[in-house]
């Protein structure tokens, strides 16, 4: 059996890569791919997690999580998706670092099933819209209590993912940037369900019809139809054209207002992002999806 983890992260797709996977569900089910839904096991395996301590589950806890989760029985692929699964955002930043929570926390995922083909999969997101995303959601905590020591562009995701990797041992580690992903969602979500390049599966525009006018998905499934793209490099240009032309800017752009920022440091920010990405997409043990 094979388990796929989908941990985040905090602030990426708003759970619409679970839903749209959750649409296909009888279509994924003749493949043996199941994707429960999440009410039935963010709770089960939080406390789990707690009794085992750090140790592997045994075979009765599997069978145990596994009948409470899903009624299935056929199952060659499991789906579980939760962005707390790296820890809860008031953990995220800590004077000792950025996510350094995370590795632990993907080694006892991991003993969740230790008898199972376990991956991970992760979509980064920049600093510099993460964190006033994480601000508005702190309840009232004012952004240097939210900081501590940590400075901004002390906040870098090669040093957390390199750390990832580290800890899973050869398990499989999927990364995408979160800004890529209207150009990659098709292949995101075939990544996840287990699913080649060509396989049909709704929902290949879910996430477009979220950012960009009516008018202009209407143009573009048209033009698709009468121009359908030869692979998936050209249909990024395809998708890149349309959103520069009927992109919704409200749902695509983020205005950043946090104490002592500025365009230079946004640009800094941005920048040792960028890097990291790159960094990132050449370690050994990560599979990148890049546009």
């Amino acid at each position: 059996m094979q388990v796929v983890f989908h941990i985040g992260a905090h602030f990426t797709d708003d759970g619409r890569l679970l839903r749209t996977l959750r649409e296909n569900e009888t279509l994924l089910a003749d493949r043996g791919c199941v994707v429960p839904d999440p009410d039935r096991y963010r709770a089960r395996i939080r406390d789990l997690l707690v009794a085992m301590r750090g140790t592997a589950a045994s075979p009765e806890a599997q069978e145990t999580l596994l009948d409470s989760i899903t009624d299935r029985d056929h199952i060659e692929r499991l789906i579980l998706s939760n962005e707390n699964f790296m820890g809860f955002p008031v953990r995220m930043i800590a004077d000792d670092g950025f996510h350094t929570l995370a590795p632990a926390r993907l080694r006892a995922l991991a003993n969740l099933f230790p008898t199972a083909q376990v991956e991970f999969q992760l979509a980064l997101v920049n600093p510099a819209t993460l964190l006033p995303q994480l601000l508005a959601q702190s309840r009232g905590a004012s952004y240097e209590a939210m900081m501590g020591a940590l400075a901004p562009l002390q906040v870098r995701w090669a040093p957390v993912v390199q750390k990832m990797v580290a800890a899973l041992a050869n398990q499989p580690l999927v990364v995408w940037c979160n800004e890529d992903t209207p150009l990659i969602w098709p292949e995101v979500l075939r990544s996840l369900a287990g699913l080649p390049p060509e396989a049909e599966l709704a929902g290949d525009f879910a996430l477009l019809d979220a950012i960009m006018a009516p008018e202009g998905m209407t143009r573009m499934r048209a033009y698709l139809e009468a121009h359908p793209p030869r692979n998936a490099a050209q249909r990024r240009k395809i998708v890149t054209a349309f959103l520069d032309k009927f992109g919704l800017a409200e749902h695509i752009e983020m205005d950043v207002a946090l104490p002592g920022w500025d365009a230079a440091l946004i640009d800094d920010i941005t920048a040792a992002y960028d890097a990291d990405a790159a960094e990132i997409a050449a370690m050994p043990g990560v599979q990148f999806i890049a546009p």
